[in-house]
């Protein structure tokens, strides 16, 4: 997990609560959690869930795995996924495209896990296969998507009930479907997309330090505090994800939602871990893409800038390149625009 909001290093720390309520509920979590308690970019997990994630298709300990490119006509798509500097990878990956009541979609997520890789395995392995069953997929996708992201996390914390360590995962995910594009997060992940040749952010980081993240967790009895970074209990950096049972009353995995109309001006998105974030600003990235028209090229170059910048995390970036936006008429006819819609 990334340890500074994206819009620049954290404010000093804010005083501290009462110091009897912060030991006592400090010391409850870290007991509960067991020594390798869920700090971000500590207590990661190796070993047999490394292999594990090989097998699931993200990547090995020490290759960077790389998806061809495909095409259905509306879209191309490339992803490039290494474990970077990190001993273990738990970064995952999903890009796929279904047919739904006749209708082709595409989905493709990035799923970053702290704790180990359990949470974000199991997103990955179920989160899209729950919401193309969901009902209202074709006819709500927004209201499908949300409550998919809060069923999937329920039956993750079910799944999970006997182990004694905590995991969890963030989510970022874009949906294609007919001429919409909705992206959805939770967590720290990212999705930016370059519309008329300029970078647009579709996703916050959600930290709790933010003024509204604060707010809703104090509101649900729990505390933020300086340690190291700003930390949910003092323990979780992030203040939305799936998993992490035992913050589960305050790190909630609610996604924040953002649609986009695919149209001529929309030319690509990019959907990242934190770990190329850290390193490349929204800005940077969308300009290394730009003249780049094979998407799976395109990810190759952002995990190896983000690689040679120094990003200390496991790094995936997932393309996905809109074909009206880089084959339509290049003579200077003015673009349509593009309403917003948020949830």
């Amino acid at each position: 997990m990334r340890e500074e909001g994206p819009w620049g290093p954290p404010p000093p720390p804010a005083p501290a609560p009462p110091s009897a309520r912060l030991s006592l509920s400090l010391v409850v979590l870290l007991l509960l959690a067991g020594p390798s308690s869920c700090w971000c970019c500590q207590g990661r997990e190796g070993g047999a869930e490394v292999a594990r994630m090989g097998l699931a298709g993200d990547g090995s300990a020490d290759t960077a795995q790389h998806l061809s490119n495909s095409e259905n006509g509306r879209f191309s798509y490339g992803v490039a996924s290494s474990p970077g500097k990190r001993a273990s990878m738990e970064d995952f990956y999903e890009a796929r495209i279904d047919d739904v009541d006749g209708e082709k979609v595409g989905m493709f997520g990035v799923y970053d896990g702290h704790g180990g890789v359990r949470a974000a395995e199991y997103v990955k392995q179920h989160l899209f296969s729950n919401l193309i069953k969901h009902p209202k997929f074709i006819t709500d996708t927004k209201a499908a998507i949300a409550e998919t992201y809060n069923q999937t996390d329920s039956e993750f914390l079910k799944a999970d009930s006997s182990q004694t360590r905590d995991a969890g995962s963030t989510a970022s995910t874009a949906i294609i479907v007919g001429d919409r594009l909705l992206v959805a997060n939770v967590g720290d992940s990212r999705a930016v997309i370059c519309k008329g040749g300029q970078a647009i952010a579709v996703s916050r980081d959600h930290k709790p330090d933010q003024t509204d993240e604060r707010q809703r967790i104090e509101d649900a009895g729990g505390f933020v505090m300086w340690a190291g970074t700003w930390r949910v209990g003092g323990v979780l950096a992030v203040s939305r994800a799936f998993g992490d049972k035992l913050l589960k009353q305050y790190v909630v995995a609610d996604p924040e939602i953002k649609e986009e109309v695919v149209d001529s001006s929309l030319e690509f998105l990019i959907l990242a871990s934190d770990g190329l974030w850290d390193v490349v600003t929204n800005e940077e990235a969308v300009a290394m893409v730009k003249p780049i028209q094979d998407p799976q090229e395109a990810a190759n170059k952002l995990l190896e800038e983000a690689s040679r910048r120094g990003s200390s995390d496991n790094i995936t970036v997932v393309i996905v390149r809109f074909l009206d936006g880089t084959t339509g008429d290049k003579s200077g006819e003015d673009k349509e625009t593009t309403n917003d819609q948020n949830s």
